[in-house]
């Protein structure tokens, strides 16, 4: 009887033994399926499958759905982006010559005998000429930045350097309205991109200059431990606090500022590109008391 007993015991403890080896086994054929789906979906190889109940369990299949579905959307959103890219390409080529026509026929009219009413006329054409020009270029560059055509590649570099890249444009610029120019730059280091960061201080230098009438205009650079950051100060017309959040928004101009030239898109780009590089822009201001945007790079 003991034998029997013991004999039961054995054949029970094998199966439970089989029964669990195969269990495991099974499980893991699913993890590996799992595990091999994702992984396709992730380098964008994954092609839907046929599942039956009795191959895998039901969250496999519902997950091969997930998944199909999945590619199937990035890929209408990979053929959208080649249609933006190739529209945006198409705008820039398109306008560029017209524009660049309007703006040499203006300079060459500029040279002939016009009445005041005339050189007035030609002078706005120009201006809007000029106007529109920038708008369909910062345009563009928010459109390729925004849907990802182009992205940004930061890189350790030389912040000083960058300043003194900005001083050398717009100097020239400052001193032809009588504002003093002053930069100081240093060797700090950060991650951006050159050629976006520096449109982006461009963007926030040249606003403060079109906003001053009489001062300076100066940079600095000051570091800490995680942020080099880039001081661009005016003596200019100054900012209401309540009023700092809306000249960042798209188009957004303030009343103060409506007989000034400009599109007001120069500083939401500006603030597009800055935080595409992990940085961001702070502005301290009073009304008549001038601004000072700062500019934190990620070090």
């Amino acid at each position: 009887m003991n034998e029997l007993l013991l004999a039961l015991a054995g054949i029970i403890t094998a199966g439970a033994l089989a029964y669990s080896f195969y269990n495991s086994h099974k499980n893991k054929k699913i993890l590996d399926r799992v595990e091999q789906m994702l992984d396709d979906a992730i380098k964008g190889d994954f092609h839907e499958e046929r599942f039956s109940e009795d191959r895998v369990s039901k969250i496999e299949s519902e997950l091969a759905d997930y998944l199909g579905s999945s590619a199937l959307s990035a890929e209408n959103v990979r053929k959208d982006r080649d249609k933006i890219k190739t529209l945006i390409a198409d705008i820039s080529h398109q306008t560029k010559t017209p524009i660049a026509n309007l703006l040499l026929h203006s300079e060459l009219l500029q040279e002939t005998e016009l009445s005041d009413d005339q050189r007035e006329s030609l002078d706005a054409i120009g201006n809007e000429a000029e106007k529109l020009r920038f708008l369909i270029d910062a345009l563009v560059k928010l459109s390729r930045l925004e849907n990802g055509i182009l992205m940004l590649q930061p890189v350790n570099d030389n912040v000083g350097r960058l300043v003194k890249d900005i001083e050398s444009v717009m100097r020239k610029k400052a001193e032809s309205k009588g504002l003093s120019f002053h930069a100081a730059a240093d060797d700090a280091k950060a991650f951006f991109d050159y050629k976006w960061t520096l449109e982006a201080l461009s963007n926030i230098v040249e606003n403060a200059i079109k906003y001053t009438e009489k001062g300076i205009i100066s940079i600095g650079v000051g570091t800490s431990e995680m942020f080099a950051c880039i001081s661009v100060k005016d003596t200019g017309i100054g900012i209401a606090e309540e009023d700092i959040p809306k000249i960042f928004s798209r188009f957004g101009r303030l009343q103060s500022s409506r007989e000034k030239e400009g599109v007001g898109i120069g500083l939401y780009l500006a603030r597009e590109i800055i935080s595409k590089e992990d940085g961001y822009i702070k502005v301290k201001s009073a009304p008549g008391e001038g601004s000072e945007f700062l500019v934190y790079l990620k070090r």
